[in-house]
C-alpha cells in the first residue's frame, strides 16, 4: 500500500511540473488502471483547462469503468491498447484525434513496465512510443527497482507475483534509465 501512495504522490508532482512548469498541455498515460481521485486529466487541468489526456489500459475491467467515469469529459479519453503494441496504440484514431504529435506530450507508464518481461522488448516498446513524440516531449516513468531493498521483502514480493497473472520483473537503476534514451533527465 505504502508503494501505491508514493507512486501516486510521484504522478501528481510529475504532472504538476509538466503542466505548470513545462508548458506540457497533452498527456498520454498507458496503463492508468481503474480512475481514482487525482487522475492525470484533473492534475493537468488544475493548471490548463485545456490540457487534453488520453489513457490507454489492456483491462477490460478499466476500460468499462473507466469510460463511464470520464464519460462527457471533453478532449479526455481512454482507449483499449497494449505497451507490448506500440503501433496499435500510436495507429489508434481516437488517440490521433485528441493528440497532437507535432506538439509537445507527456508520455507515462507508471507502475507499469515491471510488468513486461525482458523477453517482450519493453525498451523497443517505449522506443517506438517515444519516436512517434516531437522535440520538447517528455517520458514519466516509475519502476520497482532491486536496489536498497531488504532480501526477504523481495523474496516475498516476488513469490506473490511469481502467482499472479503478471510477474513482477525488478529492474537495477540503471536499467531502468535505459528506458530514457534520447531524454534529459529531470
Amino acid at each position: 500500500p505504502r508503494a501505491a501512495l508514493e507512486n501516486r504522490e510521484f504522478l501528481k508532482h510529475a504532472v504538476r511540473f509538466l503542466a505548470a512548469e513545462s508548458g506540457i498541455c497533452q498527456f498520454i498515460d498507458i496503463g492508468p488502471g481503474l480512475p481514482t481521485g487525482g487522475n492525470v486529466h484533473q492534475l493537468a487541468r488544475e493548471h490548463n483547462p485545456h490540457a487534453r489526456v488520453a489513457y490507454v489500459d489492456n483491462d477490460p475491467v478499466v476500460l468499462t469503468r473507466g469510460r463511464a467515469y470520464l464519460d462527457g469529459l471533453a478532449d479526455v479519453i481512454l482507449i483499449p491498447g497494449d505497451l507490448r503494441d506500440p503501433g496499435g496504440i500510436l495507429g489508434h484514431p481516437e488517440l490521433r484525434r485528441i493528440i497532437d504529435f507535432s506538439q509537445p506530450a507527456a508520455l507515462s507508464m507508471t507502475l507499469l513496465l515491471h510488468f513486461v518481461r525482458d523477453e517482450e522488448d519493453p525498451y523497443g516498446c517505449v522506443a517506438r512510443l517515444c519516436d512517434a513524440l516531437c522535440p520538447g516531449s517528455c517520458l514519466v516513468i516509475s519502476h520497482v527497482t532491486l536496489e536498497n531493498r531488504d532480501e526477504a521483502a523481495l523474496g516475498q514480493i516476488a513469490g506473490a507475483y511469481d502467482r499472479a497473472t503478471a510477474p513482477m520483473v525488478m529492474r537495477t537503476k540503471d536499467e531502468v534509465k535505459r528506458f530514457f534514451a534520447g531524454f534529459e533527465m529531470v
